[in-house]
């Protein structure tokens, strides 16, 4: 969930219909969503929702009287109906060798047929399997099976493929459509940020504390780097293959389609060097270049004083850069 000013932003499983209605009774608190699917099948059934709204544009404002005060903003990406369409296809093969296969099984069984309650077992965890379930009709006897498709329920899912609605209490003053469809759409910054804290570079897990206070410390020490984590990742942004004109780019491109890269980004993609002519690295090889440079202190070892004095090698131009961009001051000895 990501917050904004004032408004609160979350995925239709987080801002549910009782946590909508408890935000309604917060005056001046807005908030984004989006419909489920259900919801969406029912504004088509009602007519709120004309999928020809999509033939010559992809973004649609809307309203519904299930939805009273609420704006609605129906979108039509065709990547992700084709992605959508696809997965289908590959689910409902995947589930139809395993419904053919039980067919043949419990055909073969003639001198011990099985149980209608057995072949019930065992056609239910091939339809869980793969979420498909509701697309097909079984026919189940004792010591028969027999399956078909429901054809018109897969073309009536197929004709939403690529449609999502986002939600919002906001009026069009505040947000426009196009501001609200990428204000939902950052909450993609929310996931990648639990992805970093629980799997790719902070490691929060596992967390080996029993007590009540160390376990919130553990917590926020690992929000805290995070934290700085994603500071330090905007700052080196130009010498890392990530998109530094992103967040200058986000508030013009199109908020439906795909994003796609800036003329920086594809060049640092092609070339694997930034404009100043470094080589590109990733935010973990770039941590590293860094950890190279360490102060050496030195101190003779026939000389009985004791004196001690301190080394630092010149900084490489990767981690003289890097310093610029940081804000940092250089390191010199003593």
């Amino acid at each position: 969930m990501a917050t904004g000013a004032h408004s609160l932003v979350g995925d239709r499983g987080m801002l549910t219909q009782p946590q909508i209605d408890t935000l309604k009774a917060a005056p001046g608190l807005g908030w984004i969503t989006a419909l489920t699917s259900v919801a969406i099948r029912k504004l088509v059934t009602q007519g709120a929702l004309q999928l020809s709204l999509f033939d010559h544009q992809h973004l649609a404002e809307i309203s519904s009287p299930d939805f009273p005060g609420e704006r609605l903003m129906a979108c039509y990406n065709p990547v992700l109906a084709q992605e959508r369409s696809r997965k289908r296809q590959a689910l409902l093969e995947a589930t139809e060798q395993g419904l053919t296969k039980l067919a043949r099984d419990v055909a073969r069984r003639t001198k011990k047929p099985l149980a209608a309650s057995a072949i019930g077992l065992k056609a239910g965890k091939i339809l869980e399997r793969h979420k498909v379930g509701k697309h097909y009709q079984l026919t189940i006897g004792e010591g028969t099976f027999q399956w078909m498709r429901r054809e018109e329920a897969i073309a009536a899912e197929a004709k939403l493929d690529g449609i999502y609605v986002i939600r919002t209490s906001e009026p069009a003053e505040r947000f426009s459509a196009a501001d609200t469809v990428r204000t939902y759409k950052s909450l993609s910054q929310v996931e990648r940020a639990f992805r970093c804290l629980k799997g790719i570079d902070v490691l929060v897990r596992p967390i080996r504390h029993r007590t009540e206070a160390r376990v919130p410390a553990h917590i926020f020490l690992c929000v805290l780097a995070y934290y700085v984590e994603w500071h330090m990742r905007r700052a080196l942004a130009p010498m890392l293959f990530e998109d530094h004109d992103l967040p200058a780019a986000r508030p013009r491109r199109d908020p439906v389609l795909p994003a796609q890269p800036t003329a920086s980004a594809k060049a640092k993609k092609a070339t694997h060097t930034t404009q100043d002519g470094l080589p590109v690295h990733s935010f973990e090889s770039l941590i590293a270049e860094l950890a190279s440079r360490a102060r050496n202190t030195y101190r003779l070892k026939s000389d009985d004083s004791k004196l001690t004095f301190t080394q630092v090698p010149a900084p490489t131009p990767i981690q003289r850069r890097a310093y610029e961009l940081l804000g940092l001051l250089p390191v010199h000895g003593r």
